[in-house]
C-alpha cells in the first residue's frame, strides 16, 4: 500500500511548475501550471492535491502564495475543496476542452491592464467631448483632423514629427492594401512579394486581377539582385514588404537590406508598400523603409496588432498629394470610412497615453509567452522573442498540412505553410500565435500538445487516432 501512496504522489505533483523569477506573479505561475495539467490530462477530476503547506514546502515558497494560487485555479473552476478530505480537481469545463487556437495573429491580453475600465473611460471621455452628430455621420476625407493628428502621433517611434496631412485614417490594414492595389496598379499588373508574405496581400491582388509573384529571400529577407532581376523581368508597379517580425517567418530585416531595397526601388521605379504591424512590439527595430525612400514607399501600421483588432484603425502614410487623392478614391468604393467612434475612441487612447500603457502591457505580455515558447518547445523554437508568432520548421516526416490535419484532431489550431505561400511551397513549417488564447494556462496547455504531437511521427499518430 505505501509503494503504491508513493507512485500516486508522485503522479500528481509531476506537474509542479518551475518558477520564473521574470514569469509573472508566482500564485499566477502556479495557477497557470494547474491549469495546464488538467487542460492535457496531467492531471484528472478526482486528483487530491497537495496540502498547502507541503506544497509550499516544495515549491520554496510561502503558505500565502499557495493560498492565492488555490484561490486562483477555485475562481477558474479548476479545483474543489472537500472540506477536511483536502482539496481535488473539479470536473473539467468546456472551456478547458474547447479548440485552443493557435492560428490567428492578435495581442494578447496584458496582465495589470483593466481593458474593461479603459474602454469605459475612453467612451466616456469621447462621448463627453465629442459632438455626438458627428460620430453617427458620413466623413469621407480619411479621418478627421484630431484622428489624423493621434495618426502622425502614433507614427512618431518610427518617423518623427509628420505633416498629419500626409496621414490617411482607414479601416484596418487589409482595407488599405487592396485600396492601394486599386489606386496603383492596373489590371493584369504584377505585385512583387516576399516567397511567404501575408495572404491577405495574396487574395486581395487575385481579387482584382493582379498576379503576385515571389521574389527569393534568405534570412535577412528579399534579395535586393533578385528585386532587381525581378522589376527588369517583369515591370512591376508594386512591391509589397513586412520588414518587421515578417508575417509568417518573424524575420526583421536589417538595416542595410532596407536600405538597399530602397535604393533599388528608386532606381526601378517600383513603389513599396510597406505593411509593418508589428515594428511596436519589436526590440529595437531598424528605421522603416520608408525612411530612405519617402517619396517611394506608403508605410501602413495598424492598431490590430499592438492594441486591438476591435479597433479596425490602420494609419497610413503618403506623402505624394496626387498619390493620396487616388488612395481615398480607391478606399471609398469599397470602405467608405472608419466607423467614427472607433476612430473617436482610439484617436481619445493615443492623444491621452492610453494607448502606450496598452502597447507596453502588450509587449510584457508576448516576451512572457515567447519564454514560455521556448521552454516549452525546446530545440525547435526559432523565434526572436518579441513580436505575436513563432515560426516553426518542421521535423523532415512532418510537413506542414499534415501536422495542421493532426494538430486539429488534438484540439489545437496552426496555420501550415501553405496559407502563406505567394508561389510553391518553399519551406515546411508551421505558424504558432502566441496571443489569441486570452488565458496564459491554456496557451501553455496548447503548446505542450503540440510539442508531444511534434515528437511523434505521423504513422504513430495515425495508429493512436484509429
Amino acid at each position: 500500500m505505501s509503494q503504491l501512496k508513493t507512485i500516486q504522489d508522485e503522479h500528481l505533483t509531476t506537474w509542479l511548475p518551475r518558477l520564473l523569477a521574470h514569469g509573472g506573479p508566482r500564485f499566477l505561475q502556479i495557477a497557470d501550471a494547474l491549469q495546464a495539467a488538467v487542460a492535457d490530462g496531467s492531471l484528472t477530476p478526482g486528483d487530491r492535491l497537495p496540502p498547502q503547506r507541503h506544497l509550499a514546502a516544495q515549491l520554496d515558497v510561502d503558505l500565502t502564495t499557495i493560498t492565492r494560487a488555490y484561490d486562483e485555479a477555485r475562481r477558474r473552476n479548476l479545483l474543489e475543496g472537500r472540506g477536511a478530505r483536502g482539496t481535488y480537481v473539479a470536473a473539467p469545463k468546456v472551456e478547458l476542452t474547447a479548440i485552443l487556437d493557435l492560428s490567428m495573429n492578435t495581442p494578447p491580453p496584458p496582465d495589470g491592464v483593466d481593458f474593461d475600465d479603459m474602454l469605459k473611460q475612453g467612451l466616456s471621455q469621447v462621448l463627453m467631448r465629442a459632438d455626438n452628430e458627428l460620430l453617427m455621420t458620413y466623413h469621407l476625407g480619411g479621418g478627421s483632423d484630431s484622428d489624423r493628428q493621434a495618426g502622425a502621433k502614433w507614427l512618431a517611434p518610427m518617423f518623427g514629427h509628420l505633416d498629419s496631412r500626409q496621414v490617411v485614417v482607414c479601416p484596418g490594414a487589409q482595407a488599405a492594401i487592396a485600396a492601394l492595389i486599386l489606386a496603383l496598379t492596373e489590371p493584369g499588373d504584377v505585385i512583387l512579394a516576399e516567397p511567404t508574405s501575408y495572404p491577405g496581400l495574396r487574395a486581395a491582388a487575385t481579387q482584382f486581377g493582379r498576379h503576385v509573384i515571389a521574389v527569393e529571400a534568405d534570412k535577412h529577407g528579399m534579395l535586393p539582385e533578385m528585386l532587381e532581376q525581378a522589376c527588369s523581368q517583369h515591370k512591376p508597379r508594386l512591391a509589397y514588404l513586412n520588414p518587421t517580425l515578417q508575417n509568417p517567418t518573424a524575420i526583421t530585416m536589417p538595416e542595410r537590406r532596407r536600405k538597399e531595397l530602397a535604393s533599388i526601388a528608386q532606381r526601378c521605379n517600383v513603389r513599396i508598400v510597406e505593411d509593418d504591424p508589428y515594428w511596436l512590439l519589436a526590440d529595437a527595430p531598424p528605421p522603416p523603409v520608408a525612411t530612405f525612400a519617402p517619396e517611394q514607399v506608403v508605410y501602413i501600421s495598424t492598431l490590430s496588432k499592438c492594441l486591438t483588432p476591435g479597433l479596425r484603425v490602420a494609419f497610413v502614410l503618403i506623402r505624394d498629394p496626387y498619390e493620396r487623392e487616388r488612395f481615398l478614391v480607391a478606399l471609398r468604393s469599397f470602405a467608405l470610412m472608419v466607423a467614427p467612434l472607433t476612430a473617436a475612441l482610439a484617436t481619445q487612447w493615443i492623444l491621452d497615453g492610453s494607448a502606450d500603457g496598452l502597447l507596453a502591457g502588450v509587449r510584457k505580455e508576448a516576451r512572457l509567452r515567447h519564454r514560455m515558447a521556448r521552454d516549452i518547445l525546446a530545440g525547435r523554437y526559432s523565434g526572436a522573442g518579441d513580436g505575436l508568432h513563432v515560426w516553426l520548421e518542421l521535423p523532415a516526416y512532418w510537413n506542414s498540412s499534415q501536422l495542421a490535419h493532426a494538430a486539429a484532431s488534438y484540439g489545437i489550431a496552426v496555420t501550415p505553410a501553405e496559407a502563406f505561400a505567394t508561389g510553391s511551397v518553399s519551406v515546411n513549417a508551421i505558424r504558432i500565435s502566441l496571443g489569441s488564447i486570452k488565458d496564459r494556462g491554456r496557451l501553455q496547455a496548447g503548446l505542450q500538445r503540440l510539442s508531444h504531437l511534434l515528437a511523434r511521427r505521423p504513422e504513430s499518430f495515425s495508429a493512436a487516432v484509429v
